[in-house]
């Protein structure tokens, strides 16, 4: 499989190192913000660069028809955009907040936890993450799927970046500490007892591998999917 690179940064060699050990073909390699590369040499595209550039990438490779797994966070504003090129283009695309799949099953058991706790008004919702301090978004992609899987199954109705006194907001701290890969904890207080869930990556290897499963995944497909598509969680 031939993979274009959009982001060479510390993921994107890792995403290298792990494609090229399973065999695959790196023909590009962009690590700024131009989009004045040939993608079509590519049978697929990984897209791990900057919010900025995020989506002139994904445009790029579904106006081409190139199948694009994205990982970049910050971006989604656009995300609406992405999906109609990718069916005008009748190509793919896959999007998600976290490629690990530990993550991912995180996700599931954030989601069960949170039907488990829908009655039980004692509890107060948070969530915590913790990055190294070169990341340029906050919270973390990661953090905002944690509160939209527990919004979407409780009464809660949005998320927010630091304290408040809504409980019907989910408060999320974001800290970034030297060169942490990524921690995220949800918690559930009351005055009688605490329940958390916490995943810890301990390097960047887990997200790669997953990026390029889901890259391996989506060749020859047609649709807009998710990493629940590729890991068969929904």
């Amino acid at each position: 499989m031939k993979i274009a690179l959009l982001g060479y940064g510390k993921m994107g060699k890792t995403i290298e190192q792990i494609a090229l050990k399973r065999g695959h073909e790196i023909v590009l390699k962009i690590d700024n913000d131009h989009t004045d590369y040939d993608i079509t040499q590519a049978d697929v595209a990984i897209e791990f660069s900057t919010p900025n550039s995020a989506f002139a990438n994904i445009s790029n490779c579904l106006c081409h028809r190139v199948p694009v797994v994205a990982g970049t966070t910050g971006w989604l504003a656009h995300y609406d955009e992405a999906v109609a090129l990718c069916k005008t283009h009748d190509t793919a695309f896959l999007y998600a907040s976290n490629f690990s799949v530990g993550v991912n099953i995180f996700f599931a058991l954030n989601q069960t936890l949170a039907k488990l706790m829908t009655s039980l008004n004692d509890y107060h919702i948070s969530i915590e993450e913790i990055h190294h301090t070169q990341k340029l978004d906050a919270p973390s992609g990661t953090a905002i799927t944690l509160a939209e899987g527990i919004i979407a199954e409780t009464d809660k109705t949005a998320w927010q970046l630091g304290t408040t006194a809504d409980e019907n907001i989910i408060p999320i701290e974001a800290k970034r500490i030297g060169n942490t890969p990524g921690t995220h904890i949800v918690t559930y207080s009351s005055d009688i007892d605490t329940i958390e869930i916490k995943h810890t990556a301990h390097n960047r290897n887990g997200f790669a591998l997953g990026a390029v499963i889901a890259a391996e995944w989506l060749l020859n497909k047609k649709g807009t999917y998710s990493m629940k598509d590729v890991l068969n969680l929904k």
